[in-house]
């Protein structure tokens, strides 16, 4: 007589290269062995485009196999029917949604809302990252549960690697049909790491635990960042709660940057924008506010000589470095700073009439003597630590620099366009606020950036703005945007301006 057939249990985990996922599908299967329950692990390993990802399949049974039975398990997962799927990395967790791995029906997802960079997202002229709004919201939708934190973060908090916080991440959600107790037996079998393994294994087990705690859970260091300063001003308490949250960030950005009264004029300008969004139900609307909001804070924070050497002499710098070169108490650091300043680098930072008169020399062809001459500090040592600090303290003279000026006149003029494109087009709103993605970098990048933002506001954004003409101009101000983000050169670009607006009929007919 044919015996039943008992459906395993099968998991699927995610993991890029040295992130111990091999030491995690042991676990697992460890612990199935520990209970009695009979399982078996396979692994596929691949190429990520930032390094070696593997998928690790796991098959368990739930209940001990029948006296003389012997189990027989799949080698590889097929999509739709996978029990449990866990992912180290946000984007790898894109992509087992993509192949089908999740369903709605069964699938318990279980991901780290950490991001490792894809080489194409490093190599993009603006902000190239891919929106992880939108793998949380497809996850949420195909998964049966989905449960996230940033495991890698707490792996970085206590020592350890980013399997023990997945292995904690997996029992808080119930993936496992055996005890807490059951994991953190085999962790304490492994030998190697004990304690901080049992540590992120417990922190993660209670992040994901803890449900109604989840957005904090998740991203604690944002949270914590925002609540320095006037974080959460009454007068934006009736703002959508993403947009408030944008305008706090940002806050605390332009206060660190320089002081509390920088904080106050960038929520000073906050407040031209907030009647339109207060008075508009239009979701385009709101996104345009909260876009802005994050491209004032960080064109308000341009980087300039003191803020980078302030960046790189902050102790919590020091301390990643240690913790990333997992470095030994006993061990020596020495970090090396490579600077080129150019002319207009020097410029910008030193008093208006003194850069005016260094940038005249340079369009001349005469520059300076001393710039671009290449160097190299030891901010780890006192010579080159107090000779960065120096550079710091000028943020000191920052208002009265050149630059300073430059910038404040060109975001005036920018906000005076936002706020009066945003009542009668949210869709050209939309994307003035990001027109400032052009401005960025430093050096010839910086030089460039400026050229082809104010190419585009003087022959689309100030001519539409003026005409009243912003809702047929929407289209190709975006299309100037990607254009001057997209080719160094600006050819593209310079094809986009030559370009006339399509009528408004057109739209309309689009």
């Amino acid at each position: 007589m044919e015996s039943a057939r008992i459906s395993p249990k099968t998991i699927l985990v995610a993991a890029l290269g040295g992130e111990g996922g091999s030491v995690l599908a042991n676990w697992i299967v460890a612990a199935a062995h520990a209970e009695g329950l009979p399982a078996q692990s396979t692994s596929v390993p691949g190429v990520a485009q930032r390094t070696g990802a593997t998928s690790y399949y796991i098959e368990l049974l739930e209940q001990p196999a029948p006296p003389g039975a012997e189990p027989v398990f799949a080698l590889v997962p097929i999509a739709g029917r996978v029990d449990v799927v866990a992912s180290s990395e946000l984007l790898e967790s894109g992509r087992l949604l993509e192949r089908g791995f999740v369903s709605p029906e069964r699938t318990l997802f279980v991901s780290s809302s950490s991001r490792a960079l894809t080489t194409m997202e490093k190599m993009q002229m603006g902000d190239g990252r891919f929106d992880s709004a939108r793998i949380h919201e497809t996850a949420g939708t195909l998964a049966r549960q989905y449960c996230h934190a940033d495991l890698d973060r707490l792996a970085q908090e206590h020592g350890t690697i980013i399997s023990a916080t997945l292995f904690g991440a997996m029992a808080g959600a119930g993936a496992f049909p055996w005890a807490r107790e059951r994991c953190e037996e085999v962790i304490r079998a492994g030998g190697r790491g004990i304690e901080a393994s049992l540590a992120g294994f417990a922190a993660a087990h209670d992040a994901i635990r803890q449900a109604d705690d989840e957005v904090s859970a998740s991203a604690p260091v944002a949270t914590a960042t925002a609540d320095k300063g006037e974080s959460s001003p009454e007068r934006f308490a009736s703002l959508p709660a993403e947009v408030r949250e944008l305008v706090s960030l940002g806050l605390a950005r332009v206060i660190d940057y320089q002081d509390e009264a920088y904080g106050d004029l960038y929520l000073e300008r906050m407040r031209t924008l907030v009647g339109a969004l207060l008075a508009s139900t239009d979701p385009q609307t709101h996104h345009a506010i909260g876009e802005a909001a994050r491209r004032l804070a960080l064109w308000m924070a341009y980087e300039d000589i003191p803020r980078v050497a302030d960046l790189k002499t902050r102790g919590a710098r020091f301390a990643r470095i240690r913790r990333e070169a997992e470095m030994q108490p006993d061990q020596l650091l020495r970090v090396y700073e490579y600077l080129k300043p150019g002319a207009e680098e020097i410029a910008d930072m030193l008093p208006r009439s003194l850069g005016e008169r260094i940038m005249k020399r340079v369009e001349a062809g005469k520059g300076l003597p001393f710039a671009g001459r290449g160097m190299a500090l030891s901010t780890t040592n006192i010579t080159g630590f107090f000779m960065m600090r120096m550079m710091a303290w000028m943020s000191r003279l920052r208002r009265k620099s050149l630059r300073y000026a430059q910038e404040q006149a060109a975001i005036d003029i920018w906000l005076e366009a936002l706020s009066k494109a945003l009542p009668r087009s949210p869709a050209f709103a939309g994307a003035l606020a990001e027109l400032p993605r052009l401005r960025k970098g430093y050096g010839e990048t910086q030089m460039r950036g400026r050229t082809n933002y104010h190419a585009v506001l003087d022959a689309i954004v100030l001519p539409a703005v003026a005409s009243g003409a912003e809702e047929q101009n929407a289209p190709r101000l975006r299309k100037a945007i990607s254009a001057a983000l997209a080719d160094p050169e600006s050819d593209k670009l310079a094809r986009v301006l030559a370009e006339t607006a399509d009528p408004p009929q057109a739209i309309a007919a689009q």
